[in-house]
């Protein structure tokens, strides 16, 4: 869904800035820059060094919310008895963003949630101090990672302002794009 978004936004001549984990996908506008990273720390790193110069940025990552306090670098072997992982809170790259957000700066996030959705939605948008939020289900059938559709709605600090339907995420991203356009000074010169 990031890359989507990225490259309808520089198809309408947007300067984007993407900070994307390892993955196979391309980009193919030459008016997205693409930064890659390896882990949350890299990815909270560069979202911060780079969020000054931008309008607003869209945090469509799923990055985790926990890493181990020990990683390996080898491979741990079965035995007969338990093994522990402890593991630490990842920082949070949204509410990071949110408390350093300039006032002409839009910040959009995701949310994924399986149950009181449009509620914890809200709870987020809020306490990330996030302008807009993208609700996704995995209640939907057809919807989420495992498809290539997706049902999303999108809401602000009133609720939800659109209902997408099921469709194909390159469809959505255009859904949510034209939602980021109608926001005021994400996207200076577009419409």
């Amino acid at each position: 869904m990031g890359f989507a978004i990225a490259e309808r936004l520089a198809s309408l001549g947007a300067k984007v800035i993407l900070i994307a984990g390892p993955v196979a996908l391309k980009c193919h506008n030459k008016n997205i820059v693409r930064i890659n990273v390896v882990s949350a720390n890299e990815m909270y790193n560069q979202c911060l060094f780079y969020f000054s110069e931008c309008n607003g940025a869209v945090m469509v990552a799923a990055v985790a919310d926990f890493a181990p306090i020990v990683a390996e670098n080898y491979k741990i072997k079965r035995t007969s008895s338990n093994y522990l992982l402890e593991l630490r809170p990842n920082p949070d790259i949204a509410a990071s963003l949110g408390k350093i957000k300039r006032k002409n700066q839009l910040l959009v996030g995701f949310a994924l949630e399986t149950n009181d959705e449009e509620q914890n939605a809200l709870l987020k948008l809020k306490r990330k101090n996030l302008d807009l939020i993208v609700l996704n289900s995995l209640i939907d059938n057809g919807a989420g990672f495992q498809y290539d559709t997706n049902n999303i709605k999108i809401l602000d600090k009133t609720g939800v302002i659109f209902s997408s339907g099921l469709k194909q995420k390159k469809e959505i991203a255009v859904d949510i794009v034209n939602k980021l356009i109608e926001a005021e000074n994400f996207i200076s010169g577009l419409s």
